[in-house]
């Protein structure tokens, strides 16, 4: 084992161990919390999937949960709500996490239930179908809820046929036609110590951690790291519709940005703050409080190993999805042509600033932050560190980034609703 401990400048203790089979485990300790937050993920998403087989880490996840070698799905299920816990899962684009929130005396029970789904699913032919219908569900859920749909359709369509664009649930086809054995094999070559990150966060002392991790995932195959997730290349700009009858207009536009590890990562989240962060911000004072045009508009940003994507989202009555759309363009083109003012710049920087830490006082907010450095192969940074690094983005920075990402003519535009002659037909 190799052990690296550390404690930021902002009193954070980080530390990290490197088990022989190639897991990462990795604890904060929180001083003044009785609980603790603890996960696995595995480095396996639905970019690293094929077309054809589109959806099957989403729905191997949901396998794990129909039993395992040592309990049933109901003992899954009272394992640790019977304890006052909670345990859940889900898929992303690169990876696969199992999460539990527990009091600390129960951490043990904890890692004993996260290393039996991760390691001893049944996979039983018998619950493939019935968990078929369940992701079934989850697809029509979608399929019904336009302002999710709008999202599923732009990603899919400004990717260009880059995994990234890929739904993580899949579609009723893909689904429907992967197999047992399709899932097992998944299971064997990605669910393995080389690709395999541990992590805990809150009321956790790190070297009984690490003893527990090596008893409950040590001796697992170490296998082989997961393959680099493609290079994205252009994505498509210009502005599509889909006709579809509902109450509203829905509207997502979009481009790609460089990925987590790029240094443009925090002039990105300021500019998305500063456009529609929050009531303060530049779209919901033009959109919403100026014009009236809609009750929800707001941007928001992703980062992948490869790329990540900068967005933004307005929902509107049909007769005025036109304006809607220009007012958005308007205030895209007014930041990517100045930036932001200092005035603005600092105060945006207090904004981001203070969410983070509101949002990190809480375990399991820690435990994923923790884990997102391992995931990402990225150095650990205390709250302090990013705190400066935020600061640390200056008003060029900002006019640079902006000028290269929200120039309205490279963004890519998706309207969902209905086509009437006043509506949709005039998005374009």
């Amino acid at each position: 084992m190799v052990s690296s401990p550390r404690t930021s400048p902002g009193g954070e203790a980080y530390r990290a161990t490197r088990l022989g089979n190639g897991v990462r485990v990795l604890t904060e300790t929180m001083r003044g919390v009785r609980s603790v937050a603890v996960g696995a993920w595995v480095r396996q998403g639905s970019a690293l999937e094929s077309a054809a087989m589109m959806g099957v880490s989403h729905l191997l996840e949901h396998m794990v949960f129909r039993g395992t070698e040592n309990r049933s799905r109901q003992e899954i299920a009272l394992a640790l709500e019977s304890l006052g816990g909670s345990l859940n899962a889900y898929t992303s684009r690169e990876h696969t996490g199992y999460e539990a929130r527990v009091l600390a005396d129960h951490l043990p029970q904890a890692a004993d239930v996260l290393s039996d789904l991760v390691r001893n699913p049944l996979l039983a032919e018998s619950d493939l179908d019935r968990e078929k219908e369940v992701v079934g569900e989850e697809i029509a859920a979608v399929e019904d809820t336009p302002d999710d749909l709008v999202f599923e359709l732009h990603g899919d369509r400004m990717w260009g046929g880059h995994p990234y664009g890929q739904s993580i649930l899949g579609t009723r086809d893909t689904i429907g036609s992967i197999s047992r054995d399709d899932l097992a094999a998944l299971h064997r070559t990605t669910y393995v110590g080389a690709n395999l990150v541990v992590a805990a966060a809150g009321c956790v002392e790190h070297d009984a951690f690490v003893d527990l991790a090596g008893e409950s995932f040590g001796d697992m195959e170490p296998g082989g790291e997961a393959p680099a997730v493609a290079d994205p290349g252009e994505v498509r700009p210009g502005t599509d519709r889909v006709a579809r009858e509902s109450a509203q207009v829905h509207i997502v536009l979009g481009r790609d940005t460089p990925g987590h590890a790029h240094r443009d990562r925090f002039a990105l989240i300021l500019l998305s703050a500063a456009l529609g962060g929050g009531m303060s911000s530049r779209l919901f004072q033009r959109v919403r409080e100026e014009l009236a045009l809609a009750y929800s508009v707001y941007a928001y940003q992703s980062f992948f190993s490869r790329a990540g994507v900068l967005g933004i989202y307005v929902g509107t009555r049909p007769a005025w999805a036109p304006a809607a759309l220009d007012a958005v363009r308007e205030v895209c083109r007014d930041v990517s042509a100045t930036g932001l003012p200092p005035e603005e710049l600092a105060r945006i920087k207090e904004q981001v600033k203070g969410q983070m830490m509101l949002s990190l006082e809480a375990p399991g907010a820690r435990l994923h932050r923790l884990a997102g450095f391992a995931l990402h192969d990225e150095p650990f940074a205390g709250l302090d560190e990013v705190q400066g690094m935020i600061d640390a983005v200056s008003g060029c920075d900002v006019v640079r980034v902006a000028g290269e990402v929200l120039d309205p003519e490279r963004l890519y535009a998706l309207c969902l609703g209905p086509s009437s002659p006043n509506g949709m037909k005039t998005c374009l």
